[in-house]
């Protein structure tokens, strides 16, 4: 990730917190010298000294035969805001694009084991709905053997992670000032979320 010196993001833990809540995530894997990428939902845990990615692909996307054989990329990005010269002391100026985002390196595992496989669900599950596990629980075996057998779950560990926030930090206080008080009473709620950024150095507050 190209990250200029103004922007840098290395807070290891805020990173995974980032990652927690902004986890529908793009994996990108090679195929044959081709980046081929998958959009999916991602539960991201850690377990001692290693970082851990899980998540499961349709048994028909090709990118699981690829992910065991060569690191895959894994991208979160979620807030992000235009910024508009309009907001800038000098008039010769150009708009650009705040945002935040997280790359995850790693090579992935598939997850043979039907019990690994079993516990990778229940974890996503969890994750993102946990009032579903107990209809998950009590559906037959027959049914979720089938899907199971539908998707191919995986585990990457992660090796590298790089960060930037993208949060004008180059811009002079008072310039910084309005730009956060144009978002901060904006419709949407990703340049309300930059707007937090700005003023907190991170996002996690906003949806606390």
């Amino acid at each position: 990730m190209y990250v200029p010196k103004h922007f840098q993001f290395e807070d290891y833990a805020e990173k995974v917190e980032f990652m927690q809540q902004y986890s529908f995530a793009t994996i990108v894997s090679i195929k044959e010298g081709i980046p081929i990428a998958t959009q999916l939902p991602f539960h991201i845990r850690t377990d001692k000294d290693q970082l851990l990615l899980t998540s499961h692909f349709a048994r028909a996307n090709e990118q699981a035969n690829y992910i065991e054989n060569t690191p895959s990329l894994v991208i979160f990005s979620e807030p992000h805001a235009y910024i508009s010269p309009q907001h800038y002391d000098k008039e010769e100026s150009v708009p650009t694009w705040d945002y935040i985002a997280v790359h995850a390196y790693g090579l992935a595992s598939i997850l043979t084991d039907e019990k690994a496989k079993s516990k990778a669900l229940e974890q996503m599950i969890l994750s993102y709905d946990e009032t579903y596990l107990t209809q998950w629980e009590s559906l037959s075996d027959r049914f979720k053997s089938g899907m199971m057998r539908g998707i191919v779950a995986f585990e990457l560990v992660v090796t590298d992670l790089q960060g930037q926030k993208k949060l004008s930090q180059n811009k002079s206080e008072t310039e910084r000032q309005r730009i956060r008080d144009f978002l901060k009473n904006s419709d949407n709620e990703l340049e309300r979320n930059i707007a937090a950024a700005m003023k907190n150095g991170s996002i996690s507050n906003e949806k606390k």
